[in-house]
């Protein structure tokens, strides 16, 4: 490519600068949430974010305000509510140009031990901001979707038209979710962009309780001395996408043109990496900022509801939006080992 050519996302960033858009981000102070704020900010939008705090955290909104400026910081209004509030929910997507849907209650463990939550803050919650959306004339409600969704299909890599059964409750309310947007086009004529995350990673995920992700749960080990518990016999393996890929996706969504139909897209880096190779990374980063202790690799049995590999066909959202999907895992592992270390 032309050194002096921009991508399409440095593009839409440009273009947002010139002339912003007022957006509302759900789940705004999770960790998905709250890294799409800081962009936001830092291109000068006008953000609403909702979240109730049951998985977010007001110090990663605190967190935000210290890398935007003041100006950028009064372009933004927090609304600490629930999705599960309807009237809340118009109330927050009135005068919005995109939503970006980020609130949900995630991990397959959870929703193996308690699903009834789980539904009704994934799918109750959904309907609400979607139907919401509708009624207010949001030009374009995008959603974070699952790779849970490919459940028990075997084939890889996983392309978007081609699941199988799902194999956790998590998976069900997410496969609703895909389910009721593609109803709220056929019935209602209101397309919306739902985004498969593969395995997020990055900075102010949270590393702490029964439910927190892998990459952060061992960086807090090593950084503690601790041992790396692995689920399985290490080999089993992710497509791991680090949060600015996810963030380029959102704003490459929101700002396409006009759709004719509900989509679905993977965002991913369209790799696999097994967990023992993620271990490795993870330690040889961690050597980097001065831990010089190698951790102990613990194995365990597998997890109830978990694939044992996963890989995205990425081809769909490269060619239709412009995704570049630029960070590679050991790169976005070295900025957040950084990050965890220095907190």
């Amino acid at each position: 490519m032309n050194g002096s050519m921009k991508l399409p996302y440095e593009k839409v960033k440009s273009q947002l600068l010139d002339h912003p858009k007022t957006w509302l981000v759900t789940g705004v102070a999770g960790f998905i949430g709250s890294n799409i704020l800081e962009q936001l900010l830092k291109l000068d939008q006008v953000v609403v974010g909702l979240d109730n705090l049951s998985t977010g955290s007001i110090k990663n909104l605190d967190d935000v305000k210290h890398l935007v400026t003041d100006r950028q910081w009064e372009r933004f209004t927090f609304i600490k509510g629930d999705i599960m509030d309807y009237t809340l929910c118009v109330q927050a997507s009135k005068g919005v140009d995109y939503v970006l849907h980020q609130a949900a209650l995630g991990s397959v463990p959870r929703s193996l031990s308690d699903p009834i939550t789980t539904n009704s803050s994934n799918i109750t919650g959904f309907l609400n901001i979607l139907n919401a959306c509708k009624e207010n004339d949001v030009q374009r409600f995008c959603y974070a979707a699952s790779s849970s969704t490919y459940g028990d299909h075997p084939v890889l890599p996983k392309v978007e038209d081609q699941i199988g059964n799902p194999l956790s409750p998590y998976a069900v309310t997410k496969l609703v979710n895909e389910i009721y947007a593609k109803v709220y086009d056929i019935c209602y004529k209101y397309p919306t962009i739902g985004l498969r995350y593969f395995n997020v990673f990055g900075p102010r995920q949270n590393p702490n309780g029964a439910y927190a992700a892998v990459i952060p749960r061992w960086i807090e080990s090593i950084k503690n001395d601790g041992d790396v518990v692995i689920n399985g016999d290490g080999l089993t393996s992710r497509d791991f996408c680090y949060i600015e890929n996810i963030i380029e996706a959102n704003i490459l969504a929101a700002t396409t043109p006009k759709i004719e139909e509900a989509k679905i897209y993977n965002v991913a880096l369209g790799d696999r990496t097994s967990l023992n190779e993620l271990a490795g990374y993870l330690y040889q980063a961690a050597r980097d900022n001065g831990i010089v202790r190698e951790p102990k690799l613990i194995y365990k049995p597998f997890r109830d509801g978990d694939v044992r590999h996963s890989e995205a066909d990425i081809t769909k959202i490269r060619s239709e939006l412009g995704y570049s999907g630029r960070v590679r895992v050991q790169d976005g592992i070295k900025k957040t080992v950084s990050w965890f270390l220095a907190q």
